[in-house]
């Protein structure tokens, strides 16, 4: 647990690296099918193999929505929090593709944080999604979340 009064001084340091998250094909084609986005690159292994990406490769999409999961493992709740909620991206970027059978996760740095009164913090991370044995990550954001606690 975070107190809400140590916020500040942990801005622009690590908070957390959350375990690795393997991206298999059975997973990539789960959201394929979740959010109609069936584009060959990323369900078709025979026709991506002639692709740039030699196979199959995860959505974007896909790698951003494990960021929740990825938060849960790394960053240390807030004390006294009830929920915490998405409230946006000031910045994305894709920077690799992820391919099928890939093992992910991700680090965060704390940004900024604010607090908005009656126990709501804005908090910003940087979450860099790393792809295991690349050196090059999958994306970088900046990743706003507001988090309430017990005021």
């Amino acid at each position: 647990m975070t107190r809400p009064a140590d916020l500040r001084g942990l801005i622009g340091t690590e908070v957390g690296v959350s375990r690795w998250i393997t991206v298999d094909q059975a997973r990539i084609d789960a959201f394929a099918e979740t959010t109609e986005d069936r584009q060959f690159i990323h369900i078709d292994p025979e026709a991506a193999a002639s692709t740039p990406f030699g196979g199959t490769i995860a959505h974007g999409f896909l790698t951003l929505s494990l960021a929740s999961a990825m938060s849960y493992d790394a960053v240390a709740p807030l004390e006294g929090v009830v929920m915490g909620v998405n409230y946006g991206f000031d910045r994305l970027r894709f920077l690799a593709p992820v391919p099928a059978g890939s093992n992910i996760r991700g680090r965060f740095k704390l940004l900024g944080v604010e607090d908005k009164g009656g126990g709501r913090w804005l908090l910003k991370h940087e979450l860099t999604v790393e792809i295991e044995g690349s050196d090059k990550p999958a994306l970088i954001a900046e990743w706003l979340g507001m988090q309430f606690t017990r005021p």
